[in-house]
């Protein structure tokens, strides 16, 4: 080897080097499990067993609005970011509809915090300045975190948070990371951290109740990125099952229910797939909305995403959703459609529950 060579190669070592400390500075790579902080401006109560409980799932699209077709939600799309006003305008509808609806929990997704493409707010203390009288109590949890994303669309920070607001005492939270697709092992730093955050309330006889918050993959095509996530999110109901512990769980699972796929146009069911990877929850547990009720006669009351597509005037898809355990009654639920459909892509999934009785 001559002399050249082998300076070219020991050049080439330190760049790639340099190239791998540079990103590991940029990127982060959470624990699989982490204690998080709960927040608590109040003395909140404390659940009863047997009580009533009111809960409502919403992904808020980083309060973006519905006057974009955004770079990631269509070839087409050539929006970045929203306005300022824009977001101004959604924060203040979505403190709206909670306010109106005043559910005793509310799970939300896509909260942006330090993102540049929402101008660096902290989207979830906007919202609980808004909202903190109802509920004294908070958690969240990133999905999606990097000082730099070198995509030409983004070129800046991001920062996604999953957000738990609760009008009763969290005990104790945790961030549970689920699957990431192997793909590139350079890209895939880039990318969002899907995860599981996992509020504990306690109940007044000593027990707890266990709510989960989580927003699946987007995928870009059929894999088994998203049945991976799915099989991890039953794992992690099996265990409160199998101890006995009451759960619920809400979310943008980015799946169809039973019968949807064939529903829409081909050229909106890729990345879908006919056999849904959500089965393997609702095989075992109760959803809302059901499968009857999301593929039936009445199933446009159950849509709950409406894609930013000019091709589209409305919803046209069931993908967010509530599952919970056995030992809790369903009393109503419902879609709220009728005034967001201009605050998100997403609508509000909501219902209300009875939790188990004391032994």
């Amino acid at each position: 080897m001559t002399r050249l060579l082998r300076y070219t190669l020991l050049g080439l070592l330190v760049v790639i080097g340099l190239i791998a400390a540079m990103i590991y500075s940029l990127t982060w790579r959470p624990d699989a499990k982490e204690v998080l902080p709960v927040s608590c401006s109040t003395q909140a109560p404390t659940l009863v067993p047997g009580q009533a409980l009111k809960v409502m799932t919403w992904n808020v699209q980083y309060l973006a609005g519905k006057r974009y077709v955004f770079w990631n939600d269509l070839a087409a799309g050539t929006d970045e970011r929203p306005t300022a006003e824009d977001m101004a305008f959604s924060l203040d509808e979505v403190a709206r509809v909670i306010r109106d609806e005043q559910p005793d929990i509310v799970l939300l997704q896509e909260l942006d915090d330090g993102a540049k493409a929402s101008n660096y707010q902290h989207q979830l203390k906007l919202l609980q300045e808004r909202l903190a009288d109802l509920y004294p109590c908070g958690t969240s949890a990133f999905d999606w975190k990097a000082d730099f994303v070198p995509n030409p669309h983004i070129f800046g920070s991001v920062g996604r948070q999953l957000a738990t607001l609760s009008r009763y005492q969290i005990e104790h939270a945790e961030r549970l990371q689920l699957p990431v697709d192997p793909g590139n092992p350079v890209s895939r730093q880039f990318k969002p951290r899907d995860a599981l955050l996992v509020s504990y309330l306690p109940l007044s006889d000593g027990g707890q109740l266990a709510v989960l918050n989580t927003h699946l993959d987007r995928a870009t095509q059929a894999d088994n990125a998203l049945q991976d996530q799915v099989n991890a999110v039953a794992r992690a109901l099996d265990k409160f099952e199998s101890r006995g512990t009451p759960w619920l769980i809400g979310g943008d699972f980015n799946l169809l229910p039973l019968g949807q796929y064939r529903r829409l146009p081909d050229a909106q069911r890729t990345p879908y797939s006919a056999d849904s990877a959500l089965h393997v929850l609702w095989d075992k547990y109760p959803m809302i909305p059901t499968n009857n009720e999301a593929s039936g006669i009445d199933r446009k009351r159950w849509l709950t995403h409406y894609p930013n597509d000019p091709g589209l005037n409305g919803p046209d898809r069931t993908v967010d959703y509530l599952f919970y355990s056995p030992r809790i009654k369903r009393v109503e639920a419902m879609v709220r459609q009728d005034d967001t459909l201009r605050i998100s892509d997403h609508l509000p999934v909501i219902a209300r529950f009875l939790l188990p009785a004391a032994p």
